[in-house]
């Protein structure tokens, strides 16, 4: 049984997404009012963001050197952006594991972010330029897809952000972007990471849906987080996003077995029947 602790949460408004984190109270109505579609029994889509909804890689490479340039920093920007992604999952299994207690994905950044300054020799920036650095997360844009794709997919599906990300960078990347979610979910009200089934557990129990009514999407090449959503009881579709990594970089053939795999957000939407 989920632990309904962690879904008593301050209720927050995304202003133009009309995004909502929300209390027991709420969820129930919703649940009654969520839509009904044949394909696979789905009424939600729980939503990975980094390298899905968003090209995380082109944002952090471009902030970090709007930072760092005008102090006399000369680097491969986007080298820069690999490295400090490369440290996520084993930051997190710190969490995962039990070693430590929960922290934000923000925290997790912050601690991989003196590794990624020492590999590249920059040392002695003030702790205001290094949190400017790290709220390098928080300024990602979507890709192309996305702006067209989510209202569509929206018109027939509950929406919501199922990411490691906490709450306050999703709702930054939501205002920076004007999309719009039902939810947000994921790690912040799991206390938890995925690919833990307990991520995607609570996401469902927060829509008062059981795990087979709801769907991750996420790229193709993320097959640990495909995998643990299967695991946990939910459908999957996959993504083809081969630049996430760079131009043509990244896999398009999952690894794991998927219940949709699209193109692109408005492929999906056309195989979803919106």
């Amino acid at each position: 049984m989920i632990d309904r602790r962690s879904f008593v949460q301050e209720a927050a408004k995304v202003a133009g997404g009309g995004t909502i984190i929300f209390g027991s109270t709420f969820k129930v109505s919703l649940a009654k009012n969520a839509p009904s579609n044949p394909v696979l029994g789905v009424k939600a889509l729980f939503f990975d963001m980094f390298g899905t909804i968003l090209d995380w890689r082109t944002g952090v490479a471009h902030s970090v050197e709007k930072i760092l340039k005008p102090l006399g920093y000369s680097l491969d920007w986007f080298e820069f952006a690999d490295e400090w992604r490369s440290l996520y999952g084993p930051g997190m299994e710190e969490v995962r594991s039990g070693r430590t207690p929960y922290v934000s994905l923000d925290a997790v950044h912050r601690r991989m972010l003196d590794k990624v300054m020492a590999r590249f020799e920059i040392r002695g920036l003030p702790d205001k330029v290094m949190e400017d650095i790290n709220l390098s997360w928080h300024r990602l844009d979507v890709w192309p897809d996305v702006a067209n794709a989510l209202p569509r997919l929206h018109s027939k599906f509950l929406l919501a952000p199922v990411s490691n990300a906490n709450i306050s960078m999703i709702a930054n990347v939501v205002r920076r972007n004007n999309i719009s979610f039902d939810a947000v979910l994921g790690a912040d009200i799991a206390r938890d990471f995925k690919p833990k089934a307990i991520v995607y557990q609570a996401s469902a129990e927060a829509f008062a849906l059981e795990p087979e009514q709801c769907m991750l999407v996420s790229a193709a090449s993320h097959n640990v987080d495909m995998k643990g959503a299967a695991s946990a009881g939910l459908k999957v579709a996959a993504i083809e996003r081969p630049d996430e990594h760079g131009a043509g970089k990244s896999s398009v053939t999952p690894k794991v077995p998927v219940d949709m795999l699209a193109k692109d957000l408005n492929d999906l939407a056309n195989q979803l029947g919106v």
